[in-house]
């Protein structure tokens, strides 16, 4: 009784353990709470590497904008720089044809896009302005410099090409405004190319914001080392004037940019995407990714570049990454979640099944136990009660026959054997039924048994048949003695009752394994065949009539009932051409 309550409050702990189990615990949580750090982690992980990856994208665009001003402002300057070659090659002197001809062969709307033309603008004295008309008259008698103003010298503009867009500015003097002739007298003074500020271009009709860039030129084609020096040997400059929306176009196409660009000189706007007809991928963005401010350089004068990214870098951009990657993981993270709680209301669901099939197994077990304790008793009742009658009918017929030995027929006495003979086989199966219900009702513990004795003593107990001979080696084993007995009597009886000479061989091997015992008990007869093994195994089933060979039919299932109630097994081998082979394997216990 003590052991049944053990046994209850062992069972009642365990089953308290899986309901523990069936329910949310701190390790779900912590779990999820992990994984939704996890999420996170990648997240701002894969933000900053979206951010970085688009940062350096749009610093790239960036340095590539400005790298492309750059460039095509240092192509100009050696456009103009080449004039002041060609002129120095001519004694610092060229006229209308000698330049119209240098300026064609430039090319420049094919070679110099943005640029507005290219021309030339001599330094000319008070005292030099009257030789210098008519020189320049001389070709071109509508020839004049304007508009007038008061300085102590001209710059006008003597050549530039194509003269067709540029004609209001031919004889135009660069000192009449401040911004033309700062820069003029400044690229005079340092001897290298200048910019003037902002300006508006007398040949845009639109008054939109230009430039002009100066190349100085010097008597005897040298620039002098000093500034009083330069100012007294100056003759004149090559100049390109520039509308910026122009210069910009030409530059920086819009529809392949993704940064909008807005250049400053001081508060003077020079260019702006807002004002311009842009791209699809450059669309405006209300709220730009990234934005950039660099101050430039340039001839003279600090452009001030306002960047952002536009529409088209937004749309390009795998901004949303990060976004999907959270919106994913906390999906999963949820999903995750939701498993667990499906998870414990399962294990709680099977627990509840759990008890109700336990609980119909209990009374399906306790009924069979009934069942089986009812069969064994009956069994073991009526293989012990028959035998009585049994032996009374056996004693009649033999008082039957000594009476009667006299006068009884022949047909009477084989009556009378076949009556003996059937008492017999009753007796047989009625002996072996009690054995059989007796399997498993003892427990039967290990003890060193030698097998060689125990099948010499089967074979001795076996009676007259002295031609047939039992092998079996000479060791030691630690088994159950009495199960072994009763496996080995029945398998060595079987060989003698079934085989079909009068001689033969019985050979039993074991072998020791890492787990257990293993026999093999071969003999030299007829066989089993394969086909038949299945039904050889079966109770009260046997291979030859009953009439011919005396048996119960239950010698190899008691075997099989004895070997597997110890856990073991037991087959037959297939595949023989003659003899029966039976292999046992019987776990250490």
């Amino acid at each position: 009784m003590a052991d049944v309550d053990q046994t209850d409050s062992i069972e009642m702990e365990r089953r308290g353990q899986l309901v523990r189990r069936g329910s949310l615990r701190w390790v779900h949580w912590v779990v999820v709470l992990l994984s939704v750090l996890l999420t996170l982690g990648i997240w701002y992980f894969s933000k900053n590497q979206v951010v970085q990856k688009n940062q350096e994208k749009f610093d790239r665009q960036v340095d590539q904008v400005i790298g492309l001003v750059e460039e095509r402002m240092h192509l100009y300057e050696n456009a103009l720089s080449s004039g002041v070659a060609f002129i120095d090659a001519n004694g610092g002197e060229t006229n209308y044809e000698q330049w119209l001809a240098y300026a064609n062969s430039l090319r420049i709307d094919q070679v110099y896009p943005g640029i507005n033309g290219i021309g030339v603008i001599y330094n000319i004295a008070p005292d030099q302005l009257e030789s210098y008309l008519a020189r320049e008259r001389a070709s071109r008698p509508n020839y004049r410099i304007h508009p007038e103003h008061d300085k102590a010298e001209y710059w006008p503009i003597t050549y530039i090409e194509p003269a067709g867009p540029n004609a209001k500015a031919v004889g135009l003097d660069m000192a009449f405004e401040e911004n033309r002739y700062t820069a003029v007298k400044k690229a005079r003074d340092t001897g290298g190319a200048q910019m003037t500020g902002p300006i508006v271009l007398v040949q845009d009709a639109k008054k939109t914001p230009g430039f002009l860039l100066y190349t100085p030129f010097y008597r005897d084609g040298k620039k002098p080392e000093t500034v009083d020096a330069r100012q007294a040997n100056i003759i004149g400059v090559t100049y390109a004037p520039f509308i910026m929306s122009k210069l910009m176009l030409g530059t920086l196409a819009s529809e392949k940019r993704q940064v909008r660009v807005k250049i400053s000189d001081k508060d003077a706007v020079l260019y702006d995407d807002n004002d311009q007809e842009i791209g699809v991928l450059n669309i405006r963005d209300m709220s730009p990714l990234f934005t950039k401010v660099v101050d430039v350089e340039m001839y003279g004068r600090i452009w001030h570049f306002d960047i952002e990214t536009s529409q088209g870098f937004r749309n390009n951009s795998s901004i949303e990454q990060p976004f999907w990657i959270l919106i994913g993981g906390l999906m999963m993270n949820a999903l995750l979640l939701g498993v667990f709680i499906l998870l414990t209301r399962a294990n709680r669901s099977a627990l509840d099944y759990a008890d109700e099939m336990t609980l119909a197994l209990k009374e399906k077990s306790e009924r069979l136990m009934k069942t089986n304790h009812d069969l064994e008793q009956f069994a073991y009742v009526a293989s012990h009660d028959l035998k009585a009658p049994l032996n009374s009918i056996n004693q009649v017929i033999s008082w039957i026959e000594e009476d009667c030995d006299d006068i009884l027929p022949e047909k009477s006495r084989e009556h009378i054997d076949m009556v003996k003979n059937r008492c017999q086989r009753m007796m047989t199966l009625l002996k072996d039924l009690l054995e059989y219900s007796r399997v498993g009702r003892f427990e039967y513990s290990n003890e060193p048994v030698s097998l060689q004795k125990m099948a010499t003593d089967i074979m001795f107990l076996h009676g007259t048949d002295q031609n047939f001979i039992c092998e079996a080696p000479d060791v030691s084993i630690d088994i159950p003695r009495m199960p072994l007995d009763i496996v080995l009597r029945n398998l060595i009886s079987n060989t003698i009752k079934h085989h079909d000479q009068d001689s033969g061989v019985i050979k039993v091997t074991y072998t020791e394994q890492s787990d257990g015992h293993s026999f093999r008990i071969e003999d030299d007869g007829p066989g089993i065949p394969d086909d038949l093994h299945d039904k050889a195994l079966q109770m009260f089933q046997t291979l030859q009539p009953r009439d011919k060979v005396e048996g119960s039919g239950m010698g190899l299932a008691m075997v099989k009932k004895i070997v597997e109630h110890h856990k073991g097994t037991f087959e037959l081998e297939k595949g023989r051409e003659r003899g029966t082979c039976c292999i046992i394997f019987w776990p250490f216990e």
